[in-house]
C-alpha cells in the first residue's frame, strides 16, 4: 500500500463499531477502512453511503449490485475490490459462474437482459472514453423505475469512488476470493 495503516487503537473511539462490524462480517478489518479512517469524518460518510446502497430494501437485487461492483472494480484495476466483490457475488449467486464470466458478459449466456442493460450502463459510466446514452437509459427503464435508475447510478458512482481510491493507493486483495489477477502488467495499464 502506498499509505500506511495505523494500529486500531490509534483511531478515534467512535470508529470502533465500524471496525467491529467489518471484523464480524469479513473476519478481519478491511484495509481500505483503515485508510479512509485516517480522516474519520470522511470514513463515517463513506461507510454510511455504502450502507444505504447495500441495504436489504434496495430496488437493485443483491446479485445485480454485486455484478455491477465487480465490473467497475475490474475496469478500475482495483485488486481489493475485485477480491471482496467477487466473493460477495459468488455467495449471492450461489456459484462462481457469474464471477468468472462477468468480464466477458457480452459473450456469455449467464446474464439476463436486465443484467446486460445494467452492465452496459456500468461500463459507460466507468470508462471515461464512453458516454451514457439516451438509448441506455431507455433500456434501463424496461427494468427499473426512475428511483431505481438513480440508485443504480449512485451504486456505480460509489463503486468508482471506492475502487479508484483503493487502486490509487495500491490496496492489496485480502484473500476473500481466489481469482486469477485481472491486473495487467505496468506497461499495459499506461497504454489504456
Amino acid at each position: 500500500m502506498r499509505i500506511s495503516e495505523k494500529q486500531l487503537n490509534n483511531y478515534p473511539w467512535f470508529l470502533a463499531p465500524f471496525f467491529w462490524s467489518q471484523e464480524r462480517k469479513y473476519g478481519q478489518v478491511l484495509k481500505p477502512g483503515l485508510l479512509w479512517a485516517r480522516v474519520p469524518k470522511l470514513f463515517a460518510a463513506v461507510a454510511t453511503l455504502y450502507g444505504v446502497l447495500d441495504r436489504n430494501g434496495s430496488p437493485i437485487s443483491p446479485v445485480l449490485r454485486s455484478l455491477v461492483t465487480v465490473r467497475v472494480s475490474q475496469i478500475n484495476w482495483c485488486r481489493f475490490c475485485v477480491d471482496i466483490n467477487s466473493a460477495t457475488l459468488a455467495k449471492r449467486a450461489g456459484s462462481m459462474d457469474k464471477v468468472e464470466a462477468v468480464e466477458k458478459w457480452r459473450e456469455s449466456d449467464l446474464f439476463d437482459e436486465k443484467e446486460k442493460a445494467a452492465l452496459e450502463y456500468t461500463e459507460a459510466m466507468t470508462d471515461s472514453n464512453r458516454q451514457v446514452t439516451d438509448t441506455m437509459i431507455e433500456g434501463l427503464k424496461q427494468f427499473f423505475d426512475e428511483e431505481g435508475i438513480v440508485e443504480l447510478t449512485g451504486l456505480i458512482a460509489f463503486q468508482n469512488l471506492s475502487s479508484k481510491f483503493n487502486s490509487a493507493l495500491d490496496v492489496p486483495a485480502q484473500g476473500f476470493c481466489k481469482l486469477p489477477s485481472t491486473r495487467p502488467p505496468e506497461g499495459d495499464r499506461k497504454a489504456q
